[in-house]
């Protein structure tokens, strides 16, 4: 085995990765898992050769070629976005979603982007092992077998009657209806609270869509860190980047299922992105009730219709608020 080729790290044990750190004058190596060692490795790696170490989320353009986003720009259009060459993209299989790691160099004068050189990493894993994984689409869709427990405080009582009237399993679709100012976002941040404290091995994503500044503030100040992120479009911002950001957090999502993760969406709210779709969506002459085109309502269904547990890897669950 070749310590040179950085493929050949996701091969090596904890304590040979560990040896190689220490020999490469790494510091502060205790209690680091075998994906952050091997992280702590390439980005010395690139250091050593001149180059930036980057990680983020790609998205796949119509022509092939691609871009990592990064999440401090909710995954959208950013100045220190990087580019990625469709030769790449072919080579490893990347879709849209997979989080690319690797060093990337600065660009040249007639340049725009950063450009990442090679791809150290997928998911936190070796990019080779991309060629033997089933798409979502193709994964085997079943009902849930693992109940989502939802106490913590045992003064809390509305997460206590969740869990005895309205049980959630990892892979379901639920939906909170209520009206405004009824609490919804705060029965949303007790469930991802209590979902993280309760599965460390699920990974948790809030979206929130159309709402105030303040509100995804407020809502990144109490969501537990460990395991998580939320990601957002405000209400200044357009149609096009609320869908934008909807599909590259279901898109991420779909990626890690396929790697046999755990992971869970709660969307605020459904209503809101319907209303994105609707106005971004080309008239077909049958408008429903509230003035929304039929056509509109397909994507938002599909959007809430990917939530499923699976046979062959991990589930992908859903909660969405919605407005009445």
């Amino acid at each position: 085995m070749n310590r040179n080729n950085l493929p050949d790290l996701f091969k090596m044990k904890v304590t040979e990765l560990q040896k190689l750190a220490k020999e490469m004058e790494i510091t502060e190596l205790s209690g680091l898992s075998k994906a952050e060692l091997i992280q702590k490795i390439f980005e010395m790696k690139a250091t050593q050769e001149g180059l930036a170490y980057v990680s983020g989320c790609l998205e796949v353009t119509d022509d092939g070629y691609g871009f990592l986003r990064f999440a401090e720009n909710n995954y959208t259009h950013g100045r220190n976005d990087i580019y990625v060459s469709s030769s790449q993209i072919k080579k490893f299989g990347l879709k849209k979603g997979h989080v690319v790691s690797g060093p990337a160099r600065a660009p040249k004068e007639d340049e725009k982007y950063f450009a990442l050189i090679r791809v150290n990493s997928v998911n936190n894993d070796s990019p080779a092992k991309l060629k033997q994984i089933k798409q979502f689409d193709k994964l085997t869709p079943y009902y849930p077998e693992e109940r989502l427990n939802l106490e913590t405080d045992p003064k809390d009582m509305s997460t206590r009657i969740i869990n005895l009237f309205t049980p959630i399993g990892k892979g379901q679709r639920g939906l909170i209806v209520a009206a405004p100012r009824t609490g919804k976002t705060v029965l949303m941040q007790k469930i991802a609270n209590a979902i993280l404290t309760n599965h460390s091995e699920v990974y948790v994503i809030v979206l929130l869509v159309d709402e105030r500044p303040e509100e995804v503030t407020e809502m990144r100040r109490i969501l537990l860190p460990n395991n998580s992120e939320v990601i957002s479009s405000t209400f200044d911002e357009t149609p096009r980047n609320h869908i934008q950001v909807a599909t590259m957090a279901l898109e991420k999502a779909k990626r890690m299922v396929e790697l046999g993760k755990d992971v869970v969406i709660m969307l605020d709210s459904i209503t809101r992105l319907a209303r994105a779709y609707n106005m971004t969506a080309p008239s077909s002459g049958k408008v429903l009730s509230g003035g929304i085109d039929s056509n509109s309502l397909h994507k938002p269904k599909k959007f809430f219709g990917a939530a499923r547990n699976t046979l062959e890897k991990g589930s992908l669950t859903i909660l969405a608020t919605a407005l009445v």
